[in-house]
């Protein structure tokens, strides 16, 4: 006798029978294979992708047998993030940093895909017929082996093609995964409990014709399941205008808006049921005779028959499969209020994709019913429509939220539309993973447009991850930065040199702590002689470059010799005579090489000189051991004689650091040193040093915001462009009539370009951030908000005002930047 009681248990109900082979087994004999879908972030997919996702989806279904149903299911949970606080070693910005998100809600994504292998008469079954509606559920037998057999082979096969994209991934769930363990909650458990919190228990489900209620959580479901709700056509992605300009396109997926752009609690269900097409246009063709047959009674007969035969005709031309399919947003709210809020929201992401939005009170318990993992069997086949698999599979969300990056090493940055902070690593991973082939960095961003904090964050992160950071600053960026990592570390690190007539920056480019004169070692004393002997439009000879290496190597095999200290001056008097004599040993034309005009142009750099002080240094800066130094030069960059030198100076530290510190990490980042590399000796040196760098594990970043820097100077293309992997892109806006020259100059694609022209379009106005580019290898890019805490962000203000605040005030606390900045932050707070 059926059961007429209006409460049952679960366990009555249940309609799945057991778990085996990571497989869900129904007590209908249906069998499911359950897989985890790892989608593309969003805003890094163009337009060709799409459809080359569409397409793999489309070969990957056309494998499964007849009878079976495709049903993925992507969950939108709203999640609070949980800072790491406690995490060993954390500086004081870093706690900041993650007091700053504690708690900052967003909406994360899960997608699972199950394909159901049912019988051809559960299909055809309509609501009255579903599982929930049974008295008692019987298990039935699975008779035909060599029928489950070439399933899950074609499962297999549908796996494959999917990976083999290359653009989505599929990892197949364990028992584990679908059914969970002590610490880790179950896919059906979530499902039940509409929750993914550990621990979450199971409550009441009411399953009523006018809602549904799972704890004190109500739904409202929205469904697509009529060709009249739907638009008049479809495509693989669509422009999304916030993000766009008349010059580029964001794309996002046709089912964007019920995804991530949806920001609420939901579950965005899409069916596609794999019947018999032939059964189907059979079924179809009679319907065409009588409707024919029956044109003369009514005119809607006669128009239908002409639907029905455009659809046999579409089929039959293109050799397209019958299919039917659904699609549902399963929204819910514990707050009646919101509900209603939702229900709007829900009905607003449908019509943004030109579908009627229908609020489904029919079937909405069958339909949830249906929505259990496995249970798909059991879809009341009355909500599904006809269509073809290319059309359906437009409905399928194809994009995910940012995700971290799986390595222990980089950088902290924010997901652009949640603001949900992204462990982000530019260096190591994509190294490992030959995305990149070096790690050097060209960074691109007019004034104003956030390039110094950036900067500022991304050295403070790689620092605090034990790198060696050396930096050339025109401009005071770091000088916050700088003096507080000196206090913390009472002056062990965060070493600030600034050029001052009283104390001009010293070197001794001849001298090696360790007596070695190496290759490198060689090259840049040459590259400092060029600098300093020749003018930018003044190119060596061939006969000039040999001279001078031999003058080099001569002076280092004399100083050797004797055990002399080795000096510039020591050089000059070198080529003065010993020198002189072996060129006219060698009957040296005057020519080839002018000595005495040699000896003229370097006389203001041996004693007694305008410049004497520069180059003969008798103290030698221990710098090897500091692992975070800026020289500030910008009382000298417009010198035509200093700013070259001390900037290859400046060079010859960190070449030092790079050959001496084995398996350490280390940074040299230059600002704005363009007139430097302008000259052709500079121009070698730093081809050398970023085609090098990457063989000592070091990085060479170059920030500029001079457009035409780039866009003029051959010498940056070929020995920074090109050999920049990474490449980080700020707003520009500024640059937009230039930036086909830019994009050019850069090798960015349409893609590339359409997220650098997106950047700071559509900020959220309740946080304080700027968007920057990220592109690796021309391969991977996406765009990031550089959001920082209050004491982050007066940490590296390059404001003037705000500057000179922490300054003094941490010189009356007795120097002490960090307490100055914690006061500063904590009145900011109190009085915004």
């Amino acid at each position: 006798m059926r059961n007429m009681s209006k409460t049952s248990t679960l366990e009555t109900k249940f309609p799945l029978l057991a778990v085996e082979d990571h497989c869900i087994i129904s007590k209908e004999a249906d069998i499911t294979a359950c897989f985890s879908v790892h989608l593309p972030e969003l805003f890094t997919v163009a337009a060709p992708e799409y459809e080359a996702i569409h397409s793999a989806w489309h070969k990957a279904v056309k494998t499964l047998p007849d009878y079976t149903v495709i049903h993925k299911q992507d969950w939108y949970i709203k999640e609070n993030y949980a800072p790491d606080i406690t995490k060993e070693g954390l500086s004081f910005l870093a706690k900041s940093y993650q007091q700053h998100f504690n708690e900052r809600p967003f909406l994360n994504h899960y997608c699972y895909v199950f394909i159901t292998k049912t019988s051809k008469e559960r299909m055809r079954m309509q609501s009255n017929f579903s599982s929930l509606c049974k008295g008692v559920l019987i298990p039935k037998e699975i008779r035909d082996k060599e029928t489950i057999s070439r399933f899950m082979e074609s499962v297999s096969q549908f796996e494959r093609i999917v990976n083999d994209s290359g653009l989505i991934k599929l990892e197949r769930l364990t028992e584990d995964d679908i059914i969970g363990t002590d610490s880790k909650q179950g896919l059906l458990e979530q499902y039940f409990t509409l929750s993914r919190q550990v621990g979450t228990p199971l409550q009441d489900i009411a399953l009523g014709a006018e809602e549904i209620r799972v704890g004190n959580n109500r739904l409202c479901l929205h469904t697509l399941s009529d060709t009249d709700d739907l638009p008049g056509t479809v495509s693989t992605d669509l422009r999304y205008e916030k993000l766009s300009t008349d010059r580029s396109d964001c794309r996002l997926s046709f089912a964007a808006p019920v995804g991530l752009l949806l920001n609420c609690n939901h579950i965005y269900n899409q069916y596609l049921f794999l019947d018999n097409s032939e059964d189907n246009l059979r079924k179809f063709e009679k319907s065409a005779r009588n409707m024919h047959s029956l044109g003369r009674y009514s005119r809607s007969n006669q128009i239908n028959k002409e639907w029905i035969e455009k659809y046999l005709n579409e089929a039959h031309s293109y050799g397209l499969s019958s299919i039917r399919a659904h699609f549902n947003v399963m929204a819910w709210s514990d707050d009646p209020f919101e509900l209603k809020q939702l229900k709007n929201d829900t009905g607003s992401a449908l019509a943004l994709m030109e579908c009627k939005p229908r609020h489904n009170t029919t079937d909405v318990a069958t339909l949830y019913w249906a929505g259990i993992p496995g249970n798909a069997g059991d879809f009341p086949s009355e909500e599904s429509f006809y269509t073809f698999i290319e059309p359906a599979l437009c409905f399928f969300t194809e994009e995910t939220n940012y995700q971290n990056s799986l390595s222990p090493f980089g950088i902290k940055m924010a997901d652009r539309l949640t603001g949900n902070p992204i462990h982000l690593d530019i260096s190591d991973l994509p190294m490992k993973k030959g995305i990149i082939t070096n790690r050097n960095k060209f960074i691109l961003g007019p004034s104003g447009s956030g390039k110094s904090f950036f900067t500022n964050h991304m050295v403070r992160q790689y620092y605090e991850q034990g790198t060696h950071v050396l930096l050339v600053d025109t401009g005071n960026s770091y000088q916050g930065l700088c003096e507080l990592i000196k206090g913390k570390t009472k002056g062990e690190d965060g070493v600030y040199f600034t050029y001052t007539e009283d104390n001009p920056i010293a070197f001794n480019p001849f001298y090696t702590d360790d007596g070695v004169f190496d290759i490198e070692k060689r090259e840049s004393i040459k590259t400092l002689i060029l600098t300093l002997w020749k003018r930018d439009d003044e190119p060596p000879t061939r006969a000039e470059e040999v001279a001078l290496s031999n003058a080099v190597a001569g002076y280092i095999d004399r100083i050797k010799q004797v055990n002399a200290f080795a000096s510039f001056n020591g050089f000059y008097e070198y080529i003065k005579d010993g020198y002189r004599k072996i060129l006219e040993e060698k009957q040296v034309r005057e020519k080839d090489f002018d000595i005495s005009n040699f000896l003229n142009v370097l006389e203001p750099y041996y004693k007694g000189g305008e410049y004497d002080y520069l180059l003969n240094s008798d103290k030698q800066l221990d710098l090897l051991s500091k692992r975070f130094i800026v020289f500030e030069i910008d009382a000298i960059k417009e010198h035509k004689i200093l700013f070259p030198v001390v900037t290859i100076i400046i060079m010859e530290v960190f070449i030092n650091k790079m050959r001496r510190l084995k398996g350490i990490r280390k940074m040299i980042l230059i600002e704005e040193a363009w007139k430097a590399i302008a000259k052709e000796g500079m121009a070698e040196y730093l081809r050398y040093l970023f085609k090098t760098v990457r063989k000592f594990f070091g990085e060479a970043i170059v920030v500029t915001q001079e457009v035409d820097d780039i866009i003029r100077s051959p010498i940056v293309k070929e020995s920074i462009i090109n050999n920049s992997d990474c490449k980080i892109l700020l707003d520009q806006r500024k640059y937009m009539n230039k930036f086909d020259d830019i994009q050019a100059m850069l090798g960015l694609t349409d893609k590339e370009k359409a997220q650098v022209l997106s950047i700071n379009m559509n900020n959220d106005p309740s946080r304080f951030y700027k968007e920057v580019w990220i592109g690796l290898g021309g391969t991977h890019s996406a765009v990031y908000a550089t959001e920082v805490s209050a004491c982050e962000y007066l940490a590296y203000t390059t404001e003037e005002t705000e500057k000179l605040e922490v300054m003094q005030l941490a010189q009356e606390l007795g120097g002490n930047v960090e307490l100055a900045i914690k006061r500063i932050a904590a009145d900011k707070k109190e009085n915004p």
